[in-house]
């Protein structure tokens, strides 16, 4: 009896051994808010098939919230945390077979190409880079690796999205002659852009690229088509100091925090009111000088806040894009015309923009979170010489539109199916940033810019 117990005692021990090694061993880097969507996933719902084994980042602190939140959470065991220099240890020390980057733009690809370089997965936040000499460096990599990289664009996995995908494939318009794409970021939204770190464009390359990628790639899926030549104008009409005072909306502070000056300031975002933003980053800021809630009003800025763009693709369709990111209202306008009909779609994800102290967790500032009850998704399709028809009109899921937990499930879940193509690999980060990177040049330059140009 006591033998028969030794055995099956050790049999259970060995089968759980085996299943937990089956679990895929992840590393994330990066551990600001945008890390929250992923490490949530792979300590929850996905945790029978995912393990954390390592939390890496150049701040200590920011790594123990998100361990205690665990903790909290989950009532998962803390997963070790390693200085962003240790990255390469990490990987081997842990034996980590895949790595989630949701770091600072400027630094997605020293990350990407030290774990394709171990033959690792990786699985990048948008943009996949920021510019060229970047995209070079993750391309070359990936072509030589045995790893893989996604690029976690969510909205491809909008249900919204993804009909406007299948009615275009459908062949219900003809062949895609143009596409007009207007996206409005509120003021609420859109200013957090020139709090933090993206107001830099050495951090994060612009709106164009670390924004506008998104909706690039949408349309590049959408179309299937290559961009060929862009043509961009772009300016700081809203943000900053100089149209600050000119319009009489600066206030005169560097930082919200503490600041009578901006106790007033509907654009100031007060960090110790929100608990996430509050433990991520006024009380990390200690460790690197960090500063969440800078004043869009004040010096410093450098990126544009009014872009236009057109693009000429490989099947001859053109794309004329406009972001907006100081819009009363969030949403987004999109038209594509065919040469049998027209394809169009309103989302609206509110009806005016609240100050962000209304807002009471860290997402709703970053990511502009729909409004529940104001929300609109209409697809309306116009055949020619035919009564337009109604396809889809309703709310909003929540998540960008349901698309995060879609995508989750993409990446962490069964494998499945995909016949529209959702999966975005490095090759499509590379043909989303370039479009953005060529805008860019283009606004430097005034010049029509040649897109393979960027990558000889």
């Amino acid at each position: 009896m006591v033998a028969w117990q030794t055995f099956a005692a050790t049999y259970e021990e060995s089968v759980l051994s085996t299943v937990a090694q089956e679990r895929r061993r992840y590393a994330v880097v990066g551990l600001g808010a945008r890390a929250q969507t992923f490490v949530n996933a792979l300590a929850g719902p996905y945790a029978d098939r995912a393990e954390l084994v390592g939390f890496c980042d150049v701040n200590q602190t920011r790594m123990a919230v998100h361990n205690r939140w665990l903790a909290e959470r989950f009532g998962a065991a803390a997963v070790p945390q390693y200085d962003a220099a240790d990255f390469a240890r990490m990987l081997t020390e842990q034996r980590v077979d895949a790595v989630v980057v949701t770091s600072m733009d400027r630094t997605h690809d020293d990350y990407l190409v030290t774990a394709l370089e171990a033959g690792l997965d990786v699985i990048t936040e948008k943009p996949m880079t920021i510019d060229s000499e970047r995209c070079r460096r993750i391309l070359a990599a990936a072509e030589k690796s045995a790893g893989s990289v996604r690029v976690a664009f969510n909205y491809r996995y909008n249900p919204v999205h993804a009909k406007v995908r299948e009615v275009l494939a459908s062949g219900a318009i003809g062949d895609i002659g143009s596409v007009h794409f207007e996206w409005l970021l509120d003021v609420r939204h859109g200013a957090d852009y020139f709090r933090r770190w993206h107001r830099d464009k050495a951090n994060a390359g612009g709106l164009m690229v670390h924004k506008a990628t998104h909706h690039f790639d949408l349309v590049n899926w959408w179309i299937d088509a290559e961009p060929v030549t862009v043509f961009a104008d772009g300016k700081l009409f809203f943000y900053g100091e100089v149209n600050g005072k000119k319009r009489g909306l600066a206030r005169d502070y560097e930082r919200a925090d503490s600041s009578a000056a901006a106790a007033d300031d509907p654009f100031a975002i007060k960090l110790a009111a929100t608990p996430q933003l509050r433990e991520l980053y006024l009380e990390a800021e200690h460790e690197d000088g960090y500063h969440r809630d800078q004043n869009v009003f004040a010096p410093g800025i450098t990126i544009e806040d009014d872009m236009a763009v057109l693009v000429r693709y490989s099947s001859g369709a053109s794309l004329s894009y406009h972001l907006t990111a100081y819009s009363p209202w969030e949403g987004y306008r999109i038209g594509f015309n065919g040469s049998a009909g027209r394809l169009e779609l309103l989302v609206r994800e509110n009806t005016y923009a609240t100050p962000p102290e209304d807002q009471q967790h860290a997402t709703a500032v970053q990511h502009g979170d729909a409004k529940p009850g104001e929300t609109e998704a209409l697809l309306t399709l116009h055949p020619l010489w035919e009564p337009p028809q109604t396809l889809l009109h309703g709310e909003l899921g929540q998540g960008h539109g349901g698309g995060d937990a879609r995508l989750l499930e993409s990446l962490f879940g069964d494998p499945a199916e995909d016949p529209l193509g959702r999966g975005a690999d490095h090759q499509d980060g590379a043909r989303s940033l370039l479009i953005g990177l060529a805008a860019n040049q283009s606004f430097e330059t005034g010049q029509v810019v040649q897109v393979n140009s960027l990558l000889s």
